[in-house]
């Protein structure tokens, strides 16, 4: 499994918490953005640089995720996109999209896009915080926890956690 991070886009709060995982359980850490970034230099962890213009960093995610990946995105296009490839989408809240939410979050989200641009509501989410967070690390380790779990069993091998 890797761990693919819509970077453009991203909350800094939830790095941390996703460079902790990724070094824990030994996963591969790949952030994905138009512009570069400052990364701890660890061998798990690398960027992905792609060029500016509207969805090229989420084509170039949706390319490269494969079965069981992890992305973690606010993009719920893309979330769509990387379900519909067997993988896993999260958001930076900590919502897991699966094949049996992602339609529905889709067509709320078009919804209320609708009502923006109609004027009919204003505004957008609230803004991240220290609950949003806890829920996101909370989310993290358990899908991660329940998914190495599960590729383990399937290999035959004990669940390791460093």
């Amino acid at each position: 499994m890797q761990i693919f991070i819509d970077a453009d886009a991203f909350p800094n709060g939830i790095r941390d918490i996703l460079i902790k995982a990724s070094q824990r359980l030994n996963l591969p850490l790949i952030f994905v953005a138009n512009k570069p970034l400052r990364l701890e230099k660890l061998s798990n962890l690398s960027l992905i640089l792609v060029p500016e213009g509207p969805d090229v960093a989420d084509d170039r995610i949706a390319e490269a995720v494969r079965p069981g990946d992890l992305v973690i995105t606010a993009d719920i296009p893309l979330a769509d996109r990387v379900v519909a490839k067997n993988a896993f989408a999260m958001n930076p809240r900590g919502t897991l999209y699966t094949e049996h939410n992602i339609k529905d979050r889709l067509a709320m989200r078009d919804l209320l896009g609708e009502l923006r641009d109609n004027g009919t509501i204003t505004g957008g989410p609230a803004a991240f915080s220290k609950k949003d967070r806890q829920a996101f690390a909370n989310q993290l380790d358990s899908f991660l926890v329940r998914q190495l779990k599960i590729e383990n069993t399937k290999q035959g091998n004990p669940v390791s956690r460093r």
